[in-house]
């Protein structure tokens, strides 16, 4: 494997000039006033207020300067079949030596810098709770890793290059923590690499119900305790309110990720007005300032492969064959499972059910957070990791020689 080239980020004045040339031409749309202003999409003050910030007050370079605080890298990994991709990645080793390597994968809207929030407490350990060493890839597509333009690149080939690259890190084994594609993800690699992914935890379980043939003991359990609860009931209709009603952008990128990519790729407004109507409907009540937002939009209009490119992902998962990604990543897969259920996430299903996913080695529940976990919860997610891989844990010493405590 090459040896990792160290990277910081370094967008061109270009790019910079461009940006405020088009946010300059701006043309903004009208709207019907709504007694519910956030119910047909993003807000038009709201649009038009990050606009005008982005335009005249927003530093890039501040904000830059604070990601390259990080230690960066990139590396090239082949794929089978795909040829060579140059992926980019934080890798902040802990000072604990027996640390237990933890990969973090990320989703959309988000990007590698949702890590950055947890990073500095995981490195951390200590006699009672472990330490990590932590890699936080850019997905390939996604922020400063390269983009994929060959028809069929799925789950499959994005497991393989996170695979190798903790390998080629030295991580013979690891474990591995992800939400929204990233859930998906962790999924792919404790499948496919058991043998190294020794364990996963996911702040969005998707399990599907129980079914008879496969899960009678757990059915009985369920029944046993009076069947589902008022708050399982609570989640199952949450779930599918948001299927219904909050599921169009999915299908825009699922079925004609390139038509999208034209408005994504051109107008710097249409990219933000597409990801700030998610990070406000999907997290729960957090208080996003304005530089926030901006940086999270930043790193896609700045992405080595183009704003266009992260959708592709979505499209290539629904059309995977010879089985669907539901097939796949609803499963039983004999790794130890960690799961984390946030208040108000996108997908709220029974706890219960996620014994359909995998032999669960720890579960908690947060009156708390919705899709954004490491962001909007950074101490409980840091909190739910060292207890799954903490003394008391039934998967304690996970990884071969690899505690993680002092």
């Amino acid at each position: 494997m090459p040896t990792p080239v160290p990277f910081k980020i370094a967008v061109p004045e270009e790019k910079l000039r461009i940006l405020h040339q088009k946010l300059s031409l701006t043309e903004l749309p009208d709207e019907v006033p709504l007694k519910k202003p956030r119910s047909r999409g993003a807000p038009l003050r709201d649009v038009k207020n990050l606009v005008d910030y982005w335009l005249h007050s927003f530093d890039w370079r501040a904000q830059e300067s604070k990601l390259n605080q990080f230690p960066q890298f990139t590396t090239d990994i082949d794929v089978d079949r795909f040829g060579t991709y140059n992926v980019h990645f934080i890798h902040q080793r802990s000072a604990v030596p027996n640390a237990i390597p933890l990969i973090f994968l990320h989703g959309w809207p988000g990007s590698f810098i949702e890590v950055t929030k947890i990073l500095p407490e995981l490195i951390q350990g200590g006699p009672n709770f472990p330490a990590f060493h932590v890699v936080a890839p850019s997905l390939i597509d996604y922020g400063f890793s390269q983009g994929n333009t060959k028809e069929g690149f799925n789950l499959d080939q994005h497991a393989e290059a996170y695979h190798k690259l903790m390998l080629s890190l030295g991580y013979s084994e690891y474990v591995a923590q992800g939400g929204d594609i990233g859930n998906f993800l962790t999924r792919f690699l404790a499948l496919k690499y058991p043998e190294s992914c020794k364990a996963h935890h996911t702040n969005m379980p998707t399990p599907n119900p129980p079914d008879p043939s496969k899960h009678a003991d757990l059915i009985a359990k369920i029944e046993a305790e009076g069947g589902l609860s008022e708050e399982d009931r609570n989640r199952l209709a949450s779930t599918q309110e948001h299927q219904a009603d909050g599921m169009g952008y999915s299908t825009e990128h699922m079925t004609r990720p390139q038509t999208i990519g034209y408005s994504l790729t051109d107008s710097p407004v249409g990219l933000l007005s597409w990801i700030y109507e998610k990070l406000v409907d999907w997290a729960a009540d957090y208080p996003w300032t304005a530089d926030e937002v901006l940086t999270w939009v930043s790193i896609y209009r700045f992405s080595r492969a183009g704003s266009a490119a992260p959708q592709r992902i979505y499209y290539d998962m629904m059309h995977r064959e010879p089985m669907s990604l539901v097939d796949v990543t609803a499963q039983y897969i004999d790794v130890p499972l960690g799961t984390s259920h946030f208040k108000k996430d996108l997908f709220r299903l029974p706890s219960r059910w996620d014994a359909t996913l995998g032999p669960i080695a720890f579960q908690a529940e947060h009156d708390k957070g919705g899709h954004f976990a490491a962001w909007e919860c950074p101490k409980e997610l840091v909190k739910d990791l060292r207890d799954m891989f903490g003394k008391e844990s039934p998967i304690h010493g996970c990884v071969t020689g690899q505690s993680g405590f002092t």
